[in-house]
Formats: structure tokens, sequence, C-alpha cells
């Protein structure tokens, strides 16, 4: 009978080193198989629009705006100015069932992995990099920062964030009546401090549920993209008449009995999770689920790759 960890997760002991560990592999991903494709995945034709101005002999006339020369008359063009930086925010939602693993890791620790990478990324591009940890108990912010040291400190605080203690977030559960404590993400914060197309990254379990308010908002201003992983028993149960499984919502062992009902409302729950998923991010380019059993830097690589496919068509 199969049977995953009987024990929440615990904080990472030694962060900073395990960042170093990480460091290594990012370098050499960025000089030898990503090359320009994160900045070019990221800006597009590395421009932003700045304001409307005369049309002048020698302009690019890909660059007139039609609209305001039907408008005023005479021609006028879009003018843009060149982005010198890009700015990561990190939204890392750590949940309850993040302590969920069947195997070696649980699905927190491959998370913590993968927004670790994504942080060294830009610290490798010399991008300014700020993150948010939110959890049922509050949330830590750290506005984003430029330069190698600053961004390990952010990200080290990051990884070091204890998880969720579920005793404390639903004292109900020992009247078996569980209704575990919602995760508020600073939103407003985040627009108040991250810049106007700044890349937002918002790493989580992602329970099926409505979009957050203000969330059509935030993609227009933001290059929004959902980074989650699962654990194997999250896509299919396992195979055997019964197995246990930690139940961290609940905080308690359960045991599932592999019947063809139990099996086909889990297909169920997988299908209403996965919609919900691609309703916050709808531009597949957008979206990106890892294994818990599945290289994190591999899959970043793919994903940039991704993207860039997509972004020159």
């Amino acid at each position: 009978m199969p049977s995953a960890p009987d024990q929440p997760a615990a904080p990472l002991q030694n962060p900073l080193a395990l960042l170093r560990r990480l460091e290594w592999r990012v370098r050499h991903a960025v000089e030898n198989v990503l090359s320009g494709e994160y900045r070019s995945a990221f800006r597009g034709r590395g421009m932003e629009f700045d304001q409307v101005v005369k049309y002048a002999f020698g302009d690019d006339v890909r660059d007139i705006d039609w609209n305001v020369t039907a408008r005023l008359g005479e021609p006028y063009r879009k003018k843009f100015v060149e982005e010198r930086e890009v700015t990561l925010m990190i939204v890392l939602e750590d949940t309850p069932s993040l302590q969920f693993g069947s195997g070696a890791q649980s699905k927190r620790e491959a998370l913590l992995e993968l927004a670790g990478l994504v942080m060294l990324l830009g610290a490798v591009n010399r991008d300014r990099v700020g993150c948010i940890h939110a959890s049922p108990t509050g949330y830590t912010f750290r506005e984003p920062v430029r330069g190698r040291g600053p961004i390990l400190h952010a990200a080290a605080t990051l990884l070091s964030q204890p998880p969720p203690d579920l005793s404390t977030l639903n004292p109900q559960l020992s009247t078996g009546s569980p209704s575990p404590a919602a995760t508020a993400i600073p939103w407003r914060l985040i627009s108040k401090t991250a810049p106007k197309h700044s890349i937002l990254i918002w790493l989580g379990d992602f329970a099926a549920r409505p979009a957050p308010d203000g969330w059509p908002l935030m993609q227009r201003r933001y290059q929004t993209m959902g980074f989650r992983v699962d654990d194997p028993w999250d896509r299919e149960l396992p195979a055997g008449d019964s197995f246990a499984a930690y139940d961290p919502v609940n905080g308690r062992l359960v045991t599932i009995e592999g019947s063809s009902a139990e099996r086909a409302a889990h297909a169920e729950w997988r299908d209403t999770r996965d919609t919900s998923f691609r309703a916050l991010f709808p531009d597949p380019q957008s979206r990106l689920v890892v294994g818990t059993d599945e290289p994190r830097l591999e899959a970043l690589v793919k994903f940039f790759h991704r993207r860039m496919a997509g972004s020159s068509r």
C-alpha cells in the first residue's frame, strides 16, 4: 500500500547554501542555453510607448498613429523609449496544500526552488527583482532591488519563510469542521510598488477559485505569468486497492480506498483546477506547470524557449 509522508513541511535549513548551488546552474543556462531568449521572451521589441509626436521625414512609417493622424489631419507617430531594465516581481502564495508530497520533495520545497531559480535568473541578467511571500497568517514584502548580493538576500528571505502552521490557522480542526483561512495577496501594494510593464510571476498551488478582485487590471498593467508545481498524485492517484496520505489542509492522515468513485472525483477535481488555472492565465505561454519529480531549471528553459517561439510568429 503506497503512502505519503505523514508530517507537514519544515522550513529550508540553509537557503543561502541552496541558492549558491543553484546559481552556477543558472549562469550556465543563461550563457550556454538561453542566450538572449530570456530578455526577448519578456521585452518583445525592447521598446516602450512614450508619447505621440508629429511625423517627420525619415521617421519609421510603421510607427504612424493612424487614429491621431485622421483626427488632426496631419501625420503623427508613436514615440518609443528603450526599456533599460526589467523588473521581476515574484509572488509566492504559501498555502497549506503545498505541504503535500508523495515523493522525496513536497510541492512547497519544489516551488521555493523554482522561485529561487527565477530570482537568480533576474540577478544574472542584471534586472530588478522583488518578492512577496503571502500566507494565511500575513505577508512579507521585499521591494525590487538590483545586484547579486541584494537579490540573493531577498531570495534567502523568501526561501527561509516558515510554512503555514495549520494548528494555528484552523482551530476548528478538532471539532471536525475544517475551514482553512484564506491567503491574502496584497495586490494593491504590488500595483503601487511595481513599475508598469513589470513581469509579475505568481507561484502557488492554484486551487480552483474565482480570479482575485482587480485581476484584469493587473493583467493589463503587467506581464502576468503563473507557475504551478504538481505532485504526481495531483495528476493521477496511484494504482492499488487502498493507500494512506497526509492531508495538510485538514492536518490528518486519510485512507483512500481506490474505488472508481474516488478516482472519478479526483479526475473531476483535477480538471476543475486546471480550468481555473487556464482562466487566470489564458495565454498558454504565460503558464508553467512542473512536477515535483521533474528538473525545475530544465522546465524554466523550455518555458522561455516556448515564449520566444511564440513571440517570433
